[in-house]
Formats: C-alpha cells, sequence, structure tokens
C-alpha cells in the first residue's frame, strides 16, 4: 500500500504515517530509484493489532488517556 493508502485507512494525515514508518512502528520498505515507501497490508494489520493491544492494556491498569475521538 502507499502510504498516502495507509492514512486514508487509518483516518490520519501522511505526515502523520511518516512519523510511524521513521519511528519503526509501522514497518515499511522503499522501492525503486525514486524511493516510494511502501506497506504490506499484513504490516499494516499487525500495526492496528498492536495498538489495539496496547489500548486494552491501557484501560486495564487505568492509564488510559481521555482521548475520546473514536
Amino acid at each position: 500500500m502507499r502510504l498516502e493508502d495507509v492514512a486514508d485507512e487509518l483516518n490520519v494525515n501522511l505526515p502523520q504515517v511518516r512519523s510511524l514508518v521513521r519511528s519503526g512502528d509501522l514497518l515499511a520498505i522503499k522501492i525503486g530509484g525514486r524511493g516510494v515507501w511502501r506497506v504490506e497490508r499484513s504490516e499494516l494489520e499487525a500495526y492496528i493489532q498492536r495498538q489495539y493491544t496496547t489500548a486494552r492494556e491501557s484501560i486495564e491498569t487505568g492509564t488510559a488517556e481521555g482521548n475520546d475521538e473514536a
């Protein structure tokens, strides 16, 4: 998937996706001489599952932040 597609899927902006890739939270690869970034769907799904796990753990421990933007 292109980073733009990932941003659409996550309902975030492109700079946020780039930040996830730079930080290593979301695995991506560069393709070709122009260095176009791509994310495999399986990597995106794994990222989403990690976020659900983190959210669940935060709720269980009472450390969840009060952002109700779901």
